[in-house]
């Protein structure tokens, strides 16, 4: 790897990890919503969306919005650098074998990445999602150090902050490769046959077209919808198995499989397997446009656009 190569790799970690920052903070309110509407909360569970996020600032106050964000902040900068760098390394091997039009490499290239990031930073998501799950006056965790500490000493040290994993793997495969090659290709068909006013030359690269702010968000917010449709009953799960002994039936949670198959059982597809799934909408398709489009900002601001027009 040459020293341009790494400095390369460098910006695009720092890239991938403001964006990932950028967007996770505009949607924390809709996040700690999420996690509770999908945990079926005792305090929250039979209010709509924005009945609980009226309820949470009610009962907790304004910041009880951002519970457990902290931990987010310290999870997804990792996550979102890994998950950027690690994509284009794999999208230039896979279409290195596969050939430079191959839909499949990209498919993989974004599936392997998603999964890369996840396997790195999965801990901290997990304590994040404690941390969001409590109300004001019911606390068990005090903060990340306290969290970590019980899940290490009390749940069988690096296994019980994996809790929950296969689900996230198995549901990260379709989410981030399904976000990536729909939002890649996108772009793709807007750069090459969309009108003018969709593209813009690059500031650092003027011979090099690059998507408007407006349209990477448009691009951005159709691949985190599709993505999101496709996977989101493995992420009920994945948030079901993370939570662990801080819900009543957690016993009954064997593995995933059988999360899927209870909560299917119980609470049926609309208001079980998809519970939350109308937030995750409002959330998810912002927060993947935004994604996107600061990195790619990012990517022009510090100079490593590619010399062609993907991502």
């Amino acid at each position: 790897m040459t020293s341009q190569e790494v400095s390369d790799m460098f910006k695009a970690f720092l890239a991938g990890g403001v964006a990932g920052c950028c967007a996770k903070t505009m949607i924390a309110p809709l996040d700690r919503v999420k996690i509770l509407l999908q945990a079926q909360n005792e305090h929250y569970r039979h209010l709509s969306v924005a009945s609980s996020i009226t309820a949470v600032v009610k009962k907790e106050g304004f910041w009880g919005l951002y519970k457990g964000n902290g931990a987010m902040m310290i999870r997804i900068f990792p996550y979102g650098a890994i998950q950027f760098v690690s994509y284009e390394r794999y999208k230039k091997m896979a279409l290195s074998w596969l050939g430079q039009d191959s839909h499949v490499a990209r498919l993989m290239a974004g599936s392997l990445a998603g999964v890369t990031a996840v396997l790195f930073t999965y801990p901290l998501d997990m304590i994040r999602a404690r941390l969001a799950f409590q109300v004001s006056g019911e606390h068990i965790y005090t903060g990340i150090i306290h969290t970590f500490h019980s899940i290490w000493h009390q749940e069988g040290k690096m296994k019980g902050f994996y809790r929950g994993f296969i689900p996230t793997f198995m549901g990260m495969i379709p989410y981030a490769g399904i976000a990536f090659y729909t939002y890649e290709t996108g772009k793709r068909i807007a750069l090459d046959h969309g009108p003018k006013f969709v593209s813009k030359p690059s500031p650092s690269q003027p011979d090099v077209k690059v998507l408007t702010t407006p349209c990477n968000l448009f691009v951005g917010g159709v691949a985190g919808a599709i993505a999101q449709t496709v996977s989101y009953p493995l992420d009920v799960a994945r948030r079901k198995m993370q939570l662990g002994h801080m819900l009543a039936n957690s016993h009954q949670f064997g593995n995933w499989m059988q999360v899927l198959l209870i909560v299917y059982q119980r609470h049926g597809l609309r208001k079980g397997l998809y519970r939350g799934l109308s937030i995750n909408y409002v959330r998810a398709i912002p927060s993947v446009a935004v994604s996107f489009t600061v990195y790619e900002f990012m990517k022009q601001l510090l100079n490593i656009q590619p010399k062609n027009n993907s991502l």
